[in-house]
């Protein structure tokens, strides 16, 4: 009877995590290889299919209650865009002879087929930007955001027929206005990367999304998601990192102050503290509002915080790299969230496809991919050496002395 209960917590590791008392703290390189394992796991369908053009082939058509838009048009630039948005930084590490950097240099050249074949007007997995929708505005700015987060691991190495084909591409957007929302900043964004790459832009769509923004900035860390604030993870999901990256590329090129960047990213490291606060110890975290099916990509905000190395200075590398660890795990160590053929599934812990949205289908869920950007950080980085340690909710509901939380005035 013991070999069996061993055998359990073994195999699901899971089950196990029922107190806070059970919940094990791994070393940075264990929990670096458990990234490793879900990002790849999540990732692979997307890319080795798509490189093999067998992507609207093989890629399931799942669709929320409701939905509302041409399924075939959206969701395979949704799978793309979305799946390198969240790899672009670890694809962009250098090789190494690792058992990690074997698998990265495959992925990226795997990556890079991907981003050729779904040019190609005349193959199976061609996809179309220039269609009567306004769905390809968003999913092109995860595109373009993957180029500007890894630009030397997938743009530059593509040939000059595909990359003119991509700036074809995001050009024939202006022809759609962006919903008044966060939208805004997917029109914005993409044209800040055609600015980053000396391409024309045009810089009306890219200043009524900063200025827009900086009108419903709410305060503590928080924006709103147009003129009425929504509670929701959209701050995290697209805003906060859309953003500070927007602010990078107009920064660096004289075309905004860099004050307006760094106050942008001292925003972002705020709405970072409370996605750490909400993990609780066994690496749940609240299900509440739109787009509960994107999953991990609840903590984008945090994870580009971590990147871009910008952590206040009392939440260290150690806990958050364990809290997201514990999330990681919670969300992708089993079955649940998985099809046989390991492709995604409407839902959140598990197949849930009340939870979905109309505008959600297979390829939306991708952007769960957005939590792993640390893993852009090289494996000799503090996030990955530090000792493993207790995240705030995890001190707290331990009895464990834990820093009081106030509001900020930026």
């Amino acid at each position: 009877m013991i070999k069996c209960k061993t055998l359990l917590v073994i195999l699901f590791p899971m089950i196990a995590l029922s107190s806070h008392a059970q919940v094990k703290l791994a070393t940075g390189a264990k929990d670096r290889a458990s990234w490793v394992k879900a990002l790849q796991r999540i990732a692979y369908p997307v890319i080795h299919n798509l490189a093999n053009n067998t992507l609207q082939k093989n890629m399931p058509l799942e669709m929320g209650p409701g939905y509302t838009n041409q399924v075939k048009q959206v969701t395979y630039l949704e799978a793309l865009g979305r799946t390198l948005a969240g790899i672009a930084p670890w694809l962009a590490l250098p090789d190494d002879n690792t058992a990690e950097g074997a698998l990265r240099k495959k992925m990226r050249t795997e990556a890079l087929q991907a981003l050729a074949n779904a040019a190609d007007t005349t193959g199976p997995d061609f996809i179309n930007f220039d269609i009567p929708a306004g769905q390809p505005i968003v999913d092109a700015a995860f595109l373009a955001h993957a180029f500007i987060r890894a630009p030397k691991a997938l743009w530059e190495p593509l040939s000059q027929k595909t990359k003119q084909h991509y700036i074809n591409s995001f050009k024939t957007l202006r022809n759609r206005a962006a919903a008044y929302s966060n939208w805004l900043l997917f029109a914005g964004i993409t044209e800040g990367f055609l600015l980053s790459i000396g391409e024309s832009y045009d810089p009306a769509r890219i200043q009524f999304a900063v200025n827009k923004m900086s009108e419903w900035y709410v305060g503590d860390g928080w924006y709103s998601d147009g003129e009425k604030f929504s509670m929701d993870y959209y701050n995290s999901f697209v805003i906060h990192p859309m953003l500070v990256d927007l602010l990078k590329i107009l920064s660096d090129n004289k075309k905004a102050k860099k004050e307006e960047y760094d106050q942008a990213l001292k925003r972002m490291a705020r709405h970072a503290e409370y996605l750490e606060r909400i993990i609780a110890p066994d690496g749940s975290f609240p299900v509440y509002g739109r787009s509960m099916t994107y999953r991990s990509g609840a903590f984008q905000a945090l994870a580009q915080t971590v990147l871009l190395e910008q952590l206040p200075e009392h939440l260290t590398p150690g806990q958050v790299r364990s809290a997201l660890t514990q999330v990681i795990r919670k969300l992708y160590d089993g079955n649940q969230n998985f099809d046989r053929n390991n492709w995604l599934v409407l839902g959140f812990n598990g197949h849930q496809p009340e939870l979905a949205d109309t505008y959600t289908s297979t390829g939306s869920l991708y952007m769960a991919t957005l939590a792993f950007l640390p893993l852009g950080l090289p494996a000799e980085n503090a996030f990955w050496t530090a000792a493993p340690a207790q995240w705030t909710s995890a001190k707290i509901w331990a009895g464990k002395p834990a820093k009081k939380d106030y509001r900020v005035a930026y």
